[in-house]
């Protein structure tokens, strides 16, 4: 068996649509949506990520500015600059680039924002509508594997998923989307983390198995069943290479699998963009 692709241009054109048609919309009326970022210290992953963002952004013609910090900015610092955009009336949404180094609190940062400025969905108020099925950004990875598997008519309603990672971009909301009712959820959902020791277990009954933790080839053959959908959410660089949590091996079981290349990442930034209008157009209905 060689896997179908789960190619992510496919899935992120349509939303990129949709937004620079309500992009333009709203720029007829005078509003331009705005996306700020936050980029703490000299991580050249974090900085690409970063300028894909705004690449994507100029592209729909939102307005957007990157908020560059030193290595060694203090919580006090990081946290003064997340005030000035929430006060800023040109940005609509923003987000704060994660990781950040390890002497600043990525939780504590999330507070001090602006829930109602939360592009990537991820601040405790966005997390906690969407743990009780209320409207909300959602985090922008989560929603992009809701997409591809509706683009890709993957059934999900009764399926089992198995989510590897329960971190706080990926894995946890990415449970909470899928086991919600309605499209592209409604799913039976297991989430696997350094606390389970058995890995294959679980990943072994997995219909759709999402890994999110950032470790590469994590995910090898022997651990899916014949015929899954397997998506890597994770990715790791080893010098230039980009490195993804499911080893290329995988496709010779899978039936759908994400590609090393062109997966996951464009759909994250076109939710990221679909977040942000939403919450342009929000604003302008205040």
């Amino acid at each position: 068996m060689t896997a179908q692709l789960l190619e992510g241009a496919a899935v992120a054109e349509g939303v990129m649509q949709d937004v620079a048609s309500r992009t333009a919309a709203l720029v007829a009326r005078g509003i331009t949506p705005g996306l700020a970022t936050v980029l703490v210290g000299d991580d050249p992953a974090s900085a690409g990520y970063v300028r894909k963002k705004h690449e994507a952004c100029a592209s729909v013609g939102i307005y957007s500015r990157n908020i560059e910090l030193e290595p060694d900015t203090s919580e006090d610092e990081l946290l003064a600059a997340i005030r000035e955009l929430n006060d800023d009336p040109e940005i609509h949404g923003f987000l704060i680039q994660h990781p950040l180094p390890g002497h600043l609190d990525f939780g504590r940062a999330l507070l001090e924002m602006d829930p109602e400025k939360d592009a990537d969905g991820l601040h405790p108020q966005s997390i906690g509508k969407l743990a009780i099925g209320l409207e909300a950004p959602v985090p922008a990875t989560p929603a992009g594997v809701r997409a591809m598997l509706l683009h890709y008519d993957v059934p999900t309603s009764g399926r089992h998923v198995v989510v590897i990672g329960r971190g706080p971009t990926i894995g946890r909301p990415l449970s909470l989307l899928l086991s919600r009712s309605g499209p592209g959820a409604n799913a039976a959902v297991t989430v696997l983390h350094s606390g389970v020791s058995d890995l294959h277990h679980y990943t072994l009954q997995a219909d759709i198995l999402v890994a999110g933790v950032g470790r590469p080839s994590i995910v090898v053959p022997d651990m899916v069943r014949e015929g899954a959908v397997v998506i890597s959410a994770g990715i790791t660089w080893e010098g230039k290479r980009l490195v993804p949590d499911v080893d290329e091996s995988v496709g010779e079981k899978a039936a759908w699998i994400t590609p090393r290349l062109g997966g996951l990442g464009v759909t994250t930034v076109a939710m990221l963009l679909q977040n942000t209008v939403g919450l342009a157009e929000q604003a302008a209905q205040a």
